[in-house]
C-alpha cells in the first residue's frame, strides 16, 4: 500500500468532516467543563479532530446536531443491539417511570423472575443476579468466584476486554509471562499479584498458569471482540473446560459483546457448559443493564455459607442494581425485540455484510481478512485473520482505520469507532447493508485502484 497515497486521502477526509460538522466541533470546543471535553474520555476515540455530536437517534439510524443522517452500524457497541430506542421498549420504561413510578424504590418486581427465567432459559445458568453494567457483573462474579474457592487470582485472555475490572488488565509480554496492560491507569497494585494470563487458542499456556493451583476463575469471552473479532479454533473451548475442571477452577463466560452469536450467545450456539456468565449493554435495550448467572450448584454454595455477608455489605451489591426501570426494559428487550427470530434475521444480514466486505478485499486482492460472529462483522488488516490477541493488537494500523472511518461517516455510514466492526440491529435492512458494500468498494478502489 502506498502510504504517502493512505495519508493524502486521509487528510483529505479529516478536512471534509471539520467542514461538514461546523455545529459538532463548537460544542466540542466549547466543553471546557468535561474532563477531555467529552461525557466518557473514551469518546475521544474518534477518526478526526472532533466527535459527531448526537441529536436524535431511532432503530439503525443515527442523526447528528449538524444534520446527518447515518446508517449505524455501531450501535452504541453492542448497547444499542436492539435498536435506538424500540417501541416496544420505549413504552415499558415510559410506564414504568412516569406511570407506576418507583424506579429506585429498592423493591423487586415481578418483572426480574420473568427476566431472570428467560436468561436461564437462553443460556442455561439457573439463578440469576442484576447489575448495571458488564463490568459491575463481571466485578462481583470475581468477588464470588474467590469466595467459593478460597482462591485469590483471575486469568483472563491477553487482550480480552471486562471492562475496567482491575485484574483483566494484563497481558502476554514479550517473554511469554504476564504484565500490566500498557496505558493503564492508576492500578491498585502490581496486576501479576492479582492474575494471570494466556493467549487466547493456546491450552498449553493455560495448562501451564492453572497448575499454579491459585486461580480461582478464568474469565473470558469465548470470541475475542475488542480486540478484533478473534475465533476459536476448533476444539479450543472444550479444551479450556476440561483444563478448569482438571485444575478445580471456575469458568466465567463474558457474553456482553458475545451476545450476538444468537439470542443465547455463544454459549447456547457453541454448547459451553460455564460455572457463571456474565452480560451487559444489548439486554436493556439502551437503558442501562447487566446480568450475572450462576449454576445452580455454585448458588447453593454460596447462599449455604454463613460466613459471606451476601446481604449487605459483603461488595456484591449497588442501589440501583436491579432497579424496576432496568428490569422493566431488560423484560421488553428480551420478550418482545431481540427474539430468537430477530437474530435470525440480524444473522443472515451480517452474512450478507461479510460477503460485500470479502468481495471488495479480493477484488484488489487485499491481505485482508473478514471475521463474523453471528450478528457482528469486522475486517481486518491481515491474513489469514488473527488467531489470538497479542496477534490482534498487533494488526492494528491506526491511519488506515482512521482514513475508513472517515471516509465512511462523511458519506453516512458509523462503524463501531474502536476498530472496523459493523452490528446489526432488528431495523438493519439489506439496503442498509448493500449502502456499505458500495462506499467500502469506492474507499478501495480510491485506496489502491
Amino acid at each position: 500500500m502506498d502510504r504517502t497515497r493512505l495519508q493524502q486521502l486521509l487528510a483529505r477526509e479529516s478536512a471534509e468532516a471539520e467542514r461538514r460538522n461546523p455545529r459538532s466541533r463548537a460544542a466540542y470546543e466549547r466543553a471546557g467543563h468535561l474532563f477531555g471535553r467529552v461525557p466518557m474520555t473514551w469518546m475521544n476515540k474518534t477518526a478526526g479532530a472532533f466527535p459527531r455530536y448526537l441529536d436524535t437517534a431511532r432503530g439503525a439510524r443515527i442523526t447528528d446536531i449538524d444534520g446527518h443522517e447515518y446508517i449505524d452500524f455501531c450501535l452504541g457497541d453492542t448497547g444499542a443491539m436492539a435498536g435506538h430506542s424500540p417501541e416496544v421498549v420505549a413504552e415499558a420504561v415510559r410506564t414504568r417511570f412516569a406511570e407506576s413510578g418507583g424506579a429506585t424504590a429498592m423493591l423487586p418486581t415481578e418483572d426480574a423472575e420473568w427476566v431472570g427465567a428467560e436468561l436461564a432459559r437462553r443460556f442455561g445458568l439457573a439463578r440469576w443476579s442484576f447489575s448495571l453494567t458488564a463490568t459491575d457483573a463481571n466485578r462481583w462474579s470475581i468477588r464470588l468466584a474467590r469466595a467459593v474457592t478460597g482462591r485469590p487470582k483471575i486469568l483472563v485472555n491477553s487482550y480480552s476486554y471486562h471492562g475496567s475490572v482491575d485484574e483483566s488488565l494484563i497481558v502476554v509480554g514479550p517473554d511469554g509471562h504476564g504484565t500490566a496492560r500498557p496505558g493503564n491507569v492508576g492500578a491498585p497494585c502490581d496486576v501479576t499479584l492479582t492474575s494471570r494470563v494466556a493467549e487466547f487458542n493456546d491450552l498449553a499456556q493455560l495448562e501451564r498458569e492453572l497448575a499454579h493451583g491459585d486461580v480461582a476463575a478464568v474469565l473470558m469471552e469465548p470470541a475475542l471482540t475488542n480486540i478484533g473479532i478473534v475465533l476459536p479454533e476448533p476444539g479450543y473451548l472444550e479444551g479450556v473446560r476440561a483444563l478448569t475442571r482438571r485444575y478445580g477452577t471456575l469458568l466465567i463466560n463474558d457474553e456482553t459483546h458475545t451476545f450476538s452469536a444468537g439470542p443465547g450467545g455463544c454459549t447456547a450456539a457453541w454448547g459451553l457448559e460455564p460455572d457463571m456468565l456474565t452480560i451487559g449493554k444489548a439486554i436493556g435495550g439502551g437503558i442501562p443493564a447487566g446480568a450475572y448467572g450462576l449454576s445452580a450448584e455454585l448458588a447453593d454454595k454460596l447462599l449455604g455459607r454463613a460466613d459471606l455477608d451476601l446481604v449487605d455489605m459483603g461488595g456484591v451489591g449497588g442501589t440501583l442494581a436491579g432497579n424496576a426501570l432496568s428490569v422493566a426494559a431488560m423484560r421488553a428487550t428480551l420478550e418482545h425485540v431481540l427474539t430468537d427470530a430477530a437474530f435470525d434475521t440480524m444473522a443472515k444480514l451480517s452474512e450478507r455484510f461479510e460477503g460485500g466486505v470479502r468481495a471488495g478485499i479480493e477484488e484488489w486482492a487485499l491481505p485482508w481478512s473478514v471475521s463474523r460472529l453471528g450478528a457482528r462483522t469486522e475486517y481486518r488488516f491481515a491474513d489469514p485473520a488473527p488467531r489470538t490477541g497479542t496477534e490482534s493488537a498487533a494488526a492494528a494500523d491506526t491511519e488506515l482505520e482512521d482514513f475508513l472511518h472517515l471516509y465512511l461517516a462523511n458519506r453516512g455510514i458509523l462503524l463501531t469507532p474502536f476498530h472496523n466492526m459493523a452490528l446489526m440491529c432488528p431495523a438493519t435492512t439489506e439496503e442498509d447493508v448493500d449502502r456499505h458494500t458500495d462506499v467500502f468498494a469506492a474507499a478501495l478502489a480510491e485506496l489502491v485502484g
